[in-house]
């Protein structure tokens, strides 16, 4: 698996529906590191809000240590607000953000009845036809934070599914297996409560703009990435504890550095209504 494919599917797994399933107003804090090769390499925070039956989620993937220091500059940014229903959650917009180098890019994907999608680029996306995203390719995709939420909220059955993922520029299949259970002792993840989740991840191209050509046989397939899911609280969440994945550059790894919840303000709740 690249470097690319391995951030992308972990910032996918980075769900944070922890009040989902409850009414009370909170707002949950989760930071993960990074390492690539041994080296600190990136950061995810992610803050997500929650009152009733609404939820506002942020997150931000960037660049520290020697990969910041040797390597272009990254910022990424998304945004996913929505609500729920009996059927679970109903995602209402979904928002991505990205600098690479000098060049920000931004996205908004609004989304409608029957998994249609209205979207907005800026600076505009004008894409040859063989780059093209199909509708009925474009219509029950989600961006990243939304998708990510379908797999949190999911709990012990957050594993075994396909998860359809869409930056704005390229549709990406997300394919999830579980491959057993493990103990936090063993897992590395003390503060686990319970077993872990092992689950393998795969992504597939499915249309857009990819900067190399994809692999024709499926016996090429690159590795998966390891995602261990845990629970941190007493919900029956699953959260992205630690990953794995190895590419031709080295291994990159991943953990949680702090997972925190605290009340919503007043004046944090009100702003969610608006």
């Amino acid at each position: 698996m690249s470097f690319r494919r391995a951030l992308i599917a972990f910032a996918l797994s980075v769900g944070v529906p922890t009040a989902a399933f409850s009414q009370e107003a909170r707002q949950v804090d989760i930071g993960y590191e990074i390492t690539f090769a041994g080296f600190a390499g990136f950061r995810i925070d992610v803050t997500a809000r929650f009152d009733g039956a609404s939820y506002d989620v942020e997150s931000r993937t960037f660049k520290e240590g020697m990969l910041r220091a040797v390597t272009m500059h990254y910022d990424g940014r998304n945004r996913a607000w929505g609500g729920f229903s009996p059927q679970g959650a109903q995602p209402t917009a979904g928002s991505l953000s990205i600098v690479v180098g000098d060049k920000p890019r931004t996205w908004v994907a609004q989304y409608g009845s029957g998994g249609t999608m209205s979207e907005q680029h800026n600076p505009a996306w004008k894409p040859p036809p063989q780059h093209v995203i199909p509708d009925d390719q474009r219509t029950g995709s989600l961006d990243p934070l939304s998708a990510a939420l379908t797999v949190g909220f999911a709990g012990d059955a957050a594993c075994d599914r396909t998860v359809p993922t869409n930056d704005g520029k390229r549709r990406i299949d997300i394919l999830i297996h579980k491959v057993g259970t493990t103990s936090p002792a063993a897992a590395g993840v003390p503060n686990a409560i319970g077993d872990l989740l092992v689950c393998e991840l795969y992504t597939k191209r499915v249309a857009g703009e990819f900067e190399d050509a994809p692999k024709e046989a499926e016996t090429k397939r690159e590795q998966p990435m390891k995602v261990w899911f845990a629970r941190f609280d007493n919900s029956q969440v699953r959260y992205p504890a630690r990953l794995e994945a190895h590419t031709g550059f080295g291994t990159i790894r991943g953990k949680v550095l702090w997972f925190r919840e605290r009340p919503l303000t007043p004046q944090e709740s009100q702003a969610m209504r608006r």
